[in-house]
C-alpha cells in the first residue's frame, strides 16, 4: 500500500465542502503532507458559449473570482490559511468532478469530498460530484458526512411550532405565584 503524499480536497464554500476542508486539514496535519484545496469554475453560460466569444479579460475575472471564493472558504472553514500546513491551492477550469479526478491522479493521493445534502430539484438538475469521484478516481476517496449543523439546518422547513418545540427543553412545573 502506498503512503499518502498529498491530501486533495474539493472546496466551493458550501457547508458540506467546509466540513470536508476541515477534515482534510486534519488528515494533512496527522500525516504531515501538503493540503491541496481545489476549486473548479466554468464560465457563465458554459464553455461552449465562452468559446464562441472568447475574452481573455473575462477569463481572468472568472479565475480571480474562483480564487477569492477559495480563500473565503478557508476564512469560513478554518479562520484563514493554516500556518502549520503546506497549502498548495489549485483553481481549475471545468466541471468539479473531472477536475478533482484529474488532479488526484498520482500514487499517494487522498481525495476528500463532502457529501452534503441535496434537494430533489438539485439532484434532478446537477450531477453528483461525490458519485463521479467515487466512480472515476484512481486514488482513495474519503467522503465526509454532513455535520450536525447541516442536519439541523435541513430541518428548517418544518413549521415553526415543531422547530420551537424541538429546541426548548422540558421545564419543571412551577408553583403558581400570587398576583400583585
Amino acid at each position: 500500500m502506498v503512503a499518502v503524499r498529498r491530501v486533495i480536497v474539493g472546496v466551493h464554500g458550501s457547508l458540506g465542502s467546509l466540513q470536508a476542508l476541515r477534515h482534510a486539514a486534519d488528515e494533512a496535519r496527522a500525516r504531515a503532507v501538503p493540503l491541496v484545496p481545489v476549486i473548479a469554475w466554468v464560465p457563465p453560460g458554459g464553455d461552449l458559449a465562452e468559446r464562441g466569444h472568447p475574452s481573455p479579460y473575462l477569463r481572468e475575472v472568472w479565475h480571480d473570482s474562483a480564487r477569492q471564493r477559495l480563500l473565503a472558504a478557508f476564512d469560513a472553514g478554518l479562520g484563514g490559511l493554516p500556518g502549520d500546513l503546506k497549502v498548495e491551492p489549485i483553481v481549475g477550469r471545468g466541471e468539479t468532478g473531472p477536475v478533482l479526478v484529474d488532479i488526484a491522479c498520482q500514487p499517494g493521493d487522498l481525495l476528500v469530498i463532502g457529501t452534503g445534502r441535496r434537494s430533489l430539484v438539485g439532484r434532478a438538475l446537477r450531477r453528483s460530484v461525490g458519485r463521479y469521484c467515487l466512480a472515476h478516481a484512481k486514488c482513495p476517496v474519503l467522503a465526509v458526512p454532513p455535520s450536525a449543523l447541516m442536519d439541523e439546518l435541513g430541518r428548517g422547513l418544518r413549521p415553526w411550532g415543531l422547530r420551537r418545540r424541538a429546541l426548548v427543553p422540558d421545564l419543571p412545573d412551577l408553583p403558581d405565584l400570587p398576583d400583585r
